[in-house]
């Protein structure tokens, strides 16, 4: 692996054959969990869309070369290995194209993606993609506690043990308290992140990255009672992003997770449906196959720090700075930054600590808004991120960018990105 990540900006942006170089990062929308255009449909359902335009984004490459798919999944049942294979075989992948699934909480996605690369890098196969799916709307009925669990645990004398299983909005209050995070702050965090969004969607900057979904719709009320027929609609637009977003809104929210806390239902990610997908390869192998003309950028590396479950919002503090010390960077030499917005509280504390308070007012962080406008599908959101990354990389000219999450349990993961 030494090999392939390399250190140093000049080093890192060369072109050298065994790269591992991208050719598409492609999502679906991202919609609301039980309210969504997506409340019907099933996370492999998401997967096979994003698999299938996969296929056509790359006309020229012949499915039987793509030889392992990683997929990031946390609720699914069984993981979603099952399922997740037969949406890969149901859609034109050939049964010689292995299938895995992956867990590592809210950074599923990139994980899934940095396995691929790294068996890319390690010459276990050649192509390969990675991504992530997730229907909160169907598996999220636990809240992502697990019901059945060794009793010793719920009990451990080791208190990081006992809070692994802590609610994430508890976690969420922890930072504040902790680290002085004010309520208006987190308020004014969230508005920006709408109003980011909606400008974008409205001017088409998604259109690119996201993949038209048909599926079915059926519509109720707020008993839950039917309203006329289902539907067959097609999903084409992030579903969650409120135009009106405003501060005196969010003031009226009452806190979500503790009395007197500051963590609310607008300042919070949102609860999602989504899927996402990116196609990898080694350089030279893109050479081979007439490939080099659809590059469109290349991973360079990733790190993933722990730290105490019972904030685990800090994560992206801890694991960006290992990043760049992996790869020999600075903070000033990253273009752009997509952190994911679990919380307000987090985001902010993560953005101070790192002094990336200035690249958010210069639009290189989250210019597009983040998870508290665009959803949280727990499994596919790394990959989501990285599909936003990408393009907004080449409309502003930049050539290097970073994709970093806090991962429930404690954690936090970045990957190191370059655009071509």
């Amino acid at each position: 692996m030494a090999g392939v990540v390399r250190k140093g900006l000049k080093n890192i942006l060369t072109k050298n054959p065994d790269d591992v170089v991208i050719l598409s990062s492609l999502r679906t929308p991202i919609t609301r969990a039980n309210k969504g255009h997506f409340k019907d449909a099933y996370p492999e359902e998401l997967l096979a869309a994003v698999l299938k335009a996969t296929l056509a984004a790359n006309p020229n490459l012949d499915p039987v070369k793509i030889q392992d798919i990683g997929v990031g999944v946390v609720l699914s049942e069984l993981g979603g290995s099952k399922a997740g294979r037969m949406a890969m075989n149901h859609v034109g992948f050939p049964s010689n194209t292995s299938f895995y699934t992956v867990n590592r909480a809210c950074s599923s996605g990139l994980s899934a993606i940095t396995n691929v690369a790294h068996s890319i890098a390690t010459g276990t196969i050649d192509v390969g993609i990675g991504g992530g799916m997730e229907s909160m709307t169907r598996n999220y009925g636990s809240r992502a506690i697990p019901t059945v669990l060794w009793p010793e645990l719920k009990s451990s004398p080791v208190k990081d043990a006992r809070d692994c299983i802590m609610p994430m909005g508890l976690t969420s209050e922890n930072v504040t308290e902790r680290y002085n995070v004010s309520r208006a702050d987190q308020d004014a965090f969230a508005v920006q992140s709408h109003q980011r969004a909606y400008k974008a969607q409205q001017a088409g900057l998604f259109d690119k990255e996201i993949v038209p979904v048909t599926t079915r719709f059926q519509e109720v009320d707020k008993q839950g009672n039917k309203v006329g027929e289902e539907r067959t609609i097609t999903v084409d637009k992030d579903d969650g992003i409120r135009p009106n977003a405003s501060i005196e809104g969010m003031q009226k929210l009452k806190p979500a997770f503790k009395e007197k806390g500051t963590s609310t239902a607008g300042n919070s990610s949102q609860v999602s449906d989504g899927a996402a997908a990116t196609l990898l390869m080694r350089r030279s192998t893109a050479t081979e196959l007439g490939l080099s003309s659809s590059i469109i950028g290349k991973w360079a590396g990733t790190q993933v720090a722990g730290c105490a479950p019972d904030e685990m919002g800090i994560g992206p503090a801890l694991a960006i700075p290992k990043l760049l010390n992996y790869v020999g960077l600075s903070t000033e030499e990253i273009g752009l930054w997509e952190i994911n917005e679990a919380f307000a509280s987090q985001a902010l504390y993560c953005l101070r600590v790192l002094g990336l308070e200035g690249a958010l007012a210069e639009r290189r962080v989250n210019p597009n808004g983040g998870a508290i406008a665009l959803g949280h599908p727990l499994g596919a959101t790394g990959a989501r991120m990285l599909a936003d990354l990408l393009p907004e990389m080449e409309r502003q000219g930049l050539e290097t960018g970073v994709v970093s999450m806090c991962v429930g349990t404690g954690m936090g993961m970045a990957g190191l990105f370059v655009r071509e």
